[in-house]
């Protein structure tokens, strides 16, 4: 093969990573900022139980874009694993490992979240009961995604590390993303000491804006060739 098919072969690969990291930020937009908040009720595990009933397609809905978190994740860490392997083999291995993990933790959640669908439409359980376990659901749930943030984070260090030291992404585009990574693990961290922190949520806009920009960058450019 030669150097521009190879090239042309990894753009392609760059392209497809792009749309799997795509879709997994729209599938994680939608699910958890939009429909979440419609039918998990932070605190309220009597509301959140109503709305299991009332709702119950709704929620059916939130957990399919769980189910596609966890897909598009798996895939997008796959192919990243792909694209950057021959670029430096031990980061991409790092990358796809850390990648894995946060669908996992994920799929923790989606689990929490089937069952409480589960329970709560159910007719075997009193009452009572379905409020308990909707609340330790509830609660799983939560800290899947808390602390889930730290590999959330730590897959961002290879991923930035790659682009910066092969020059194949811009420079910058990777210093952002390793930036994002440090800001991940530093909002969980504070989060779970109890820190009332207000600007915690600001911590992690550099992973924002980084992840968005690598999408943006793969699915327009692709990967730039050796020099």
């Amino acid at each position: 093969m030669n150097i521009n098919d190879k090239q042309s072969q990894l753009v392609n690969t760059a392209r497809i990573t792009g749309i799997w990291y795509l879709i997994m930020a729209i599938s994680g937009i939608l699910g958890f900022m939009v429909f979440h908040p419609q039918i998990f009720v932070s605190g309220n595990p009597e509301k959140t139980l109503a709305n299991l009933i009332d709702l119950e397609s709704t929620a059916r809905v939130r957990l399919l874009f769980e189910f596609a978190i966890v897909i598009s994740q798996a895939l997008t860490a796959v192919w990243f694993y792909k694209l950057f392997k021959d670029i430096n083999e031990w980061a991409a291995w790092t990358l796809g490992i850390w990648g894995m993990i946060n669908s996992v933790a994920i799929m923790i959640s989606a689990i929490s979240m089937a069952s409480a669908i589960g329970i709560a439409n159910s007719s075997v359980q009193t009452m009572d009961d379905k409020v308990l376990l909707i609340q330790v659901f509830q609660n799983i749930i939560a800290n899947a995604w808390g602390i889930g943030g730290l590999f959330f984070g730590l897959w961002l260090f290879p991923m930035g590390y790659i682009v910066i030291k092969s020059k194949r992404m811009p420079i910058w585009l990777g210093r952002v993303i390793f930036l994002g990574g440090i800001g991940y693990l530093i909002s969980t961290i504070i989060s779970y000491m109890g820190i009332d922190f207000p600007y915690n949520r600001i911590l992690i806009l550099p992973a924002t804006v980084g992840e968005f920009w690598m999408i943006g960058y793969l699915l327009i450019f692709g990967i730039r060739q050796v020099n």
